[in-house]
């Protein structure tokens, strides 16, 4: 057997034993859950193919989405723009663009462990508010282990990943920070691609897989078990351990619902920069957010005369605050709270519709 033909076909066997964890899930209890598992799948390849084969050296970093419209991890935010680059600390970087009209920009280094332990723990944190702009919106930060002056952005030892947060209120009317990456007195042009190169990536894509579908598949389960039909305040260690970011608390939650249910979740609003709630499938993918309402947001949602925010979810289309469950039964959902003062737990009830 030739060598490429070896490398293949290894990497097939990988993929199909990489994928047991989602194919055998318990959670998945209908055709649409079923089907959305091994979309779920082919999502996670695509993003496993752009993380450690396109764009896998440190050395000549370039931005990707790990998560947008059509691939998803983790109870991926529908007001967001995600872009990951791959870094290390023997390198120094130049990150520079200007800033939009976004009103969240935020950069984070983690130690990416998806592929080995389904970590990705925070090695150094920048907010946008925190750069020294010019007048015109642009900025320059200085990506590095040692500290240096002005805007600097620290890695450490086990730095591995850049992700550049981007937060909307309004789609329609917000533009988007434009942001580059170069590796600082860098004059050498990559290797050539070698058998072993490739390898080692397509490895590192099974692994991802793996390591990825079964955390939070995990994390379903969990919720499931303890937070059905409801929303919980803990686990932000564990929501911090993978990846969650600094400025956010989380809470997660499982709906389950017949056709002819709702959930209404009723909840006060604190000062806070924003916040959004959003609904997923089991696999922890926001639902298609391209075609159905399935997530609001402070600037979205209609406040009730005390300034709280009441939201209803179900399948038959509803007055207010409406969320589309787009055919689903089950699933998890998610509330976030962005630079708040407190975090008001939502009363979370279901009602017959």
């Amino acid at each position: 057997m030739s060598d490429i033909k070896k490398l293949w076909r290894e990497f097939c066997n990988q993929l199909e034993i990489s994928g047991e964890h989602v194919l055998e899930s318990s959670l998945a209890t209908n055709k649409l859950d079923k089907a959305e598992g091994i979309r779920y799948l082919t999502r996670l390849l695509r993003i496993g193919l752009e993380m450690h084969l396109e764009n896998n050296n440190p050395e000549f970093p370039s931005f990707y989405q790990a998560s947008h419209s059509t691939a998803k991890i983790g109870a991926d935010n529908p007001d967001n723009f995600y872009q990951n680059a791959t870094i290390s600390s023997s390198y120094q970087y130049k990150i520079s663009g200007r800033k939009g009209t976004v009103p969240i920009l935020s950069f984070g280094t983690k130690a990416n462990r998806y592929a080995v332990d389904g970590t990705m723990a925070s090695t150094g944190e920048l907010d946008i508010r925190d750069v020294d702009c010019d007048s015109d919106g642009s900025f320059e930060i200085i990506a590095s282990k040692d500290k240096v002056d002005g805007n600097w952005l620290p890695l450490e030892d086990d730095s591995t990943i850049l992700i550049v947060r981007q937060t909307f209120f309004d789609r329609t009317k917000e533009e988007i920070a434009k942001v580059e990456i170069n590796t600082i007195d860098q004059f050498n042009k990559p290797e050539p691609i070698s058998l072993k190169g490739v390898s080692e990536s397509l490895s590192n894509v099974s692994k991802f897989i793996k390591g990825t579908s079964s955390l939070f598949l995990d994390w379903s389960l969990l919720f499931k078990e303890q937070h059905k039909n409801s929303l919980s305040t803990t686990g932000q260690s564990m929501f911090s351990r993978a990846g969650g970011d600094p400025m956010i608390y989380y809470l997660h939650g499982w709906w389950e619902l017949n056709d002819n249910q709702a959930l209404k979740i009723s909840c006060s609003v604190p000062d806070c920069i924003g916040w959004n709630f959003q609904i997923n499938n089991i696999w922890m993918e926001s639902l298609d957010y391209r075609n159905h309402n399935i997530h609001t947001n402070n600037f979205l949602a209609k406040k009730n005369t005390d300034g709280s925010v009441t939201i209803i979810v179900s399948k038959k289309p509803q007055k207010g605050n409406w969320l589309d469950t787009a055919a689903h039964k089950q699933g998890t959902m998610l509330w976030r709270w962005t630079g708040a003062e407190n975090y008001p737990l939502p009363k979370v009830e279901i009602i017959n519709v």
